[in-house]
């Protein structure tokens, strides 16, 4: 019987969700503040949209949203925000490590950041660490790469 499978790193199952909670977090680690405009230039949509969002975050409980102030995540989101940007982070660090180009780095991260597990995160984490600290074998990893 296969094994069940284990707990997703975030608690948020809707991908949009996790995106703008992200992007709240990386903005308010940033620059100290997240606003409408901020959010909806990274994410490269309207700023109504984004105000529909946030409202529905607000009544969720994940953000604070006062209007012409800007947006404060609540201790659940900024946990989940955390999560994520930390998800993010791992899997950019891993591929990138590949010297795989910046556009395609990009693209796979945001397909797989939402789909990866608490316990494939730490694998994953585990094996980033090791390959910056052994250069011999991610040498050798290049190697066979480039000769597949």
């Amino acid at each position: 019987m296969p094994a069940k499978r284990q707990e997703p790193t975030a608690h948020v199952h809707s991908p949009a969700i996790e995106d703008y909670l992200e992007q709240i977090h990386n903005l308010i680690e940033g620059k100290g503040y997240a606003r409408v405009v901020d959010i909806a230039a990274n994410l490269g949509i309207s700023q109504a949209s984004v105000t529909n969002m946030i409202q529905k975050l607000d009544a969720e409980g994940y953000l604070v949203y006062e209007r012409y102030r800007g947006v404060v995540l609540t201790q659940e989101g900024r946990k989940i925000g955390q999560e994520i940007a930390r998800r993010h982070e791992v899997l950019t660090r891993l591929l990138s490590t590949f010297g795989l180009d910046a556009a395609t780095v990009h693209e796979d991260v945001e397909g797989m950041e939402h789909h990866i597990s608490r316990q494939t995160l730490a694998v994953l984490t585990l094996l980033m660490e090791e390959l910056e600290g052994n250069p011999d074998l991610l040498k050798k990893l290049k190697r066979r790469l480039k000769n597949s």
